[in-house]
């Protein structure tokens, strides 16, 4: 099974680690798992003044320090995971990196209490189990 792992260096990430750590009955170490982060986009007149380069260089630095804690605590469970990252609206791009990765599952924390419109979960989730056709397990 091919399984992308969303994360994003909060608590609800550590969670969902956790979780696919203490599950060794549904998640082993043979199954195939890629670590992906969505980074915000700067804005355009930023980016236009900043360069291609810096705006380049200062996504990878953001997303390795989300993916590398992720990456060495699942290492340490056995598991070898892949990394990716993306910049762009975290919902929308989780939801196409999934489809075009041709991945089985999409694990990824949910979020607390919120808005009145995401009373269960985070604004992220609710973006991802609405524009993703890959089955989706939420960890609370």
């Amino acid at each position: 099974m091919n399984i992308l792992l969303a994360v994003d260096g909060s608590d609800y990430t550590k969670r969902m680690l956790a979780y696919l750590t203490t599950h060794d009955d549904l998640f082993t170490p043979q199954q195939q798992f890629t670590l992906f982060t969505a980074q915000p986009l700067i804005p355009l007149r930023a980016r236009a003044a900043l360069g291609k380069e810096v705006v380049a260089q200062y996504h990878r630095e953001e997303a390795e320090k989300i993916l590398a804690p992720a990456s060495k605590f699942l290492v340490r469970h056995g598991m070898d995971p892949k990394s990716d990252w993306k910049a762009g609206h975290a919902g929308e791009t989780i939801a196409k990196f999934a489809q075009t990765g041709k991945f089985d599952l999409v694990i990824m924390g949910s979020h607390g209490h919120g808005a009145l419109g995401n009373l269960v979960m985070g604004s992220v989730a609710t973006q991802v189990l609405a524009n993703c056709t890959v089955p989706v397990l939420l960890v609370r």
